[in-house]
């Protein structure tokens, strides 16, 4: 592949306790901003079409001669632009003893005359702090006249400019025995991705995972050649062993951990879903962890949590989970946690604690401590038994003996603190203080020829004592011994100190964002501190805080929103829909129409009132009830004729209903069925009516009418949330008769039965 790109620089190595030096990953390195300006300069010269809408400064519109200039300056323009390739790759080489690898640019912010190279690169290129390394000149002449050579501290690397093919395949080979080639995939993927442009032939990588981390050679590339570009293109990846050997070796390992798996008899337990007072029994490996999951509970009870074992190297931790805590509970990352030596771990959880605040589940891991720790030796399952209950543990068993019975004629030993009779108390003393001897630390007593009294220990910072060696260096390892954040390298003295810190301030602790639904972590580099007063007073992670900065379009109103305001936004919109008045309806029991400020006082619709209107002077309302009688006598004898009808006041509302009673009637029953409903209603213009109508509608009506009815008695006989039939009627009105968009607009608009505004 041919070069079109040509630069090369010497440049000093930058000191690897630099701050830039020890944040690059992979084959990541920084060089010097008169590096990107030399590259730009040896940029090759592409033409690049112009937007022929924008113009240059020059360009007048109002003059005629500057139009032929202007496409002068256009062709011109044309070919000055200069593009740098996309990765762009370096080749490094050592002068000293000529070792080359490939990297990839991370920024141009180093030093003038420096070179910032990652601990990979130094690795592969054989450099190191503080070595000498002769100069090129021939040297100096000493006052003796013999020749002495000049030496410097800081080694020096010449930088190429150098692209490469795309790659297509690379092979790999593991410089230890015991990886899992069904594991790297997706391993391999992601730390290349996140750390890697290059890969050079003969290269080193190491490859962390949870536990250890593996190196791998680079043994092989395609296209053939030195090295290849891994940015933007599809890789396959082989692993081969180095040797027979090492694969024998891998594949004994490999049997070793499936007999070892979870849910095997040599294994840890597989954990899974507890219900509230279920008591299981289960073991868990040294070093490793059983999952378990309490996902249903009285959210206002209080939860004891216990784990019993005869072992001491057992842990117990708690964590809940939530859109702020996602991960599962380990040893230097929970909310609750008990390191005891105890054989019965608990702890109570309140259900006022404000970390169960949105919680969906309650996580619970049992942990036993590896055997890193004096006198924990053993790889074999620790067996324990958990259960979670409701309500706080008795303090009848840790009262217990506190007020030892005895005789009021009994004197209290002020060695061992029995109580014994008065008459045989200068024996006992005599004997006690032969034999015996009180703690004044922690008031318990020990034979003094015990190796329990021989081994027993204070801790000088904390209350916590024990009585063997082992649990004293579980004691300093967990709680007196300096770690560091893996996320963002803060130091700390103990577990329980990380394990807050990872869980409530740290910027690398990964949320559930509810603006983006990502799992990212809380505090970006751009985010604001996670002590700023904007962040405190919004109760968002910093993140949060900025990704909800974003707008969108409310879905109610269409306004403009920013996402973190948009629960705000709601919330009024809510307090809208239920200090609404309820609507006014067409008094037709057949119509399905609301009314507005023009329908008439009888309270119908337009649709409605419109064949009993007249224009005759009627202040008396005599005419209008004459007219409304003739309309039931109408539909009475004769009907209405339409097939949609279902008003059982009209004969072919009743025929379509197969109503038994669809004969005929006289005039004398139909006027004794029609009267009471003429003579309630009010005709009188300045008087509402509230009278109900029974009078044949139109189909759409009738349609929405129905619709309406059914949807308000569906809440009412499911015992759900129902509508009443008003807000129904507005609803199928809003929505045009359609059921699925009227549900969606109760939702929105009508406030449910017996919902208030408190």
């Amino acid at each position: 592949m041919a070069d079109n790109l040509v630069w090369s620089a010497q440049l000093a190595v930058a000191s690897s306790s630099s701050q830039q030096a020890s944040k690059l990953p992979g084959d990541k390195i920084i060089l010097p901003q008169s590096a990107l300006e030399q590259l730009l300069a040896a940029a090759p010269l592409q033409a690049v079409s112009l937007n022929p809408r924008v113009q240059t400064a020059a360009f007048d519109p109002f003059n005629p001669h500057t139009f032929a200039a202007e496409t002068r300056a256009r062709q011109q323009a044309e070919h000055r632009q200069q593009q740098l390739p996309h990765p762009l790759t370096f080749r490094i080489v050592n002068p000293r003893n000529d070792r080359f690898v490939y990297a990839g640019i991370r920024e141009f912010s180093a030093a003038e005359d420096e070179v910032v190279l990652s601990s990979l690169l130094r690795e592969s290129l054989g450099i190191q702090d503080g070595e000498e390394v002769k100069s090129e000149t021939d040297g100096v002449v000493s006052q003796d006249g013999e020749q002495e050579s000049s030496t410097t501290s800081v080694p020096y690397v010449t930088v190429h400019a150098k692209q490469l093919p795309k790659g297509t395949y690379v092979r790999l080979r593991p410089l230890e025995a015991g990886y899992d080639p069904e594991d790297w995939k997706a391993l391999l993927e992601r730390h290349l991705r996140d750390n890697f442009t290059t890969l050079t032939v003969g290269e080193l990588l190491n490859v962390p995972t949870r536990n250890e981390a593996f190196r791998f050679l680079v043994d092989k590339v395609s296209p053939e050649g030195d090295g290849i570009c891994v940015v933007d293109t599809d890789l396959e990846v082989d692993i081969v062993a180095l040797s027979e050997e090492q694969a024998r070796e891998t594949l004994r390992k490999r049997l070793e951990r499936a007999a070892r798996a979870p849910g095997t008899t040599s294994g840890s337990s597989v954990g899974g879903i507890l219900a509230l007072g279920e008591e299981v029994g289960a073991q868990v490996l040294p070093g490793e962890y059983v999952d378990y999951e309490l996902r249903e509970w009285n959210r206002s009870d209080t939860l004891q949590v216990e784990a019993i074992s005869d072992d001491q190297s057992i842990t117990l931790f708690v964590s809940p989970f939530s859109a702020h805590q996602q991960g599962r509970p380990r040893a230097d990352m929970h909310i609750w946690g008990d390191f005891s030596t105890q054989s019965s771990k608990q702890m109570n959880i309140q259900s006022t604690n404000v970390a169960l605040e949105g919680a969906d589940a309650l996580y619970v891991s049992v942990h036993a401590l590896s055997s890193e720790y004096d006198g924990l030796a053993t790889q074999s399952p620790v067996p324990y038994r958990l259960r979670i209950t409701a309500g706080e543990a008795s303090t009848e068993e840790s009262q217990e003996g506190a007020d030892e019975p005895h005789e009021p004629s009994d004197v209290q030993c002020q060695n061992c603190r029995q109580w014994v009779p008065q008459r045989t108390l200068i024996l006992h003393e005599n004997f006690c203080l032969r034999n015996n001897i009180l703690c004044s630390q922690c008031d318990h007593v020990f034979q003094k020829r015990s190796p329990e009294w021989e081994n027993h220990w204070h801790c000088p910072h904390d209350s916590s004592h024990g009585n063997d060696p082992s649990s004293k260096a579980i004691h300093d390892s967990i709680f007196h011994q300096s770690c560091n954040c893996p996320d963002c390298q803060a130091e700390f003295e103990g577990l329980p100190s990380l394990a807050q810190h990872r869980t409530a301030e740290c910027p690398g602790k990964l949320i559930m964002c509810q603006f983006c639904h990502l799992l990212v972590p809380q505090k970006g580099d751009s985010d604001p501190d996670l002590h700023d007063p904007e962040v405190m007073l919004s109760g968002l992670t910093p993140h949060e805080l900025v990704d909800g900065g974003r707008t969108t379009e409310c879905h109610l109103c269409g306004k403009i929103t920013r996402l973190r305001d948009m629960n705000t936004h709601l919330r009024h919109h809510d307090l809208e829909r239920l200090s609404r008045p309820p609507p006014r309806i067409c008094l037709n029991q057949n119509c399905g129409r609301t009314l507005n400020a023009s329908n008439s006082s009888l309270g119908l619709c337009s649709i409605c009132f419109g064949p009993l209107y007249v224009d005759t002077y009627d202040p008396e309302g005599k005419a209008l009830r004459r007219r409304i009688e003739r309309r039931y006598l109408s539909q009475l004898m004769t009907g209405c004729g339409k097939a949609w009808c279902q008003n059982m006041h009209c004969k072919t509302g009743k025929q379509n209903m197969q109503v038994a009673e669809s004969s005929a009637m006289s005039v004398a029953d139909i006027m004794k069925l029609t009267r009471p409903l003429v003579d309630a209603i009010n005709v009188k213009p300045d008087v509402p009516n509230v009278s109900p109508f029974y009078l044949c509608t139109d189909e759409m009506g009738q349609t929405r009418r129905n619709l309406a009815e059914m949807i308000s008695a569906e809440g009412s006989t499911a015992g759900g949330k129902g509508y009443d039939l008003v807000w129904c009627v507005a609803g199928a009105e809003a929505a045009s008769g359609d059921l699925e968009k009227t549900r969606e607009w109760l939702a929105k608009w009508a406030p449910a039965q017996g919902e208030t505004m408190g």
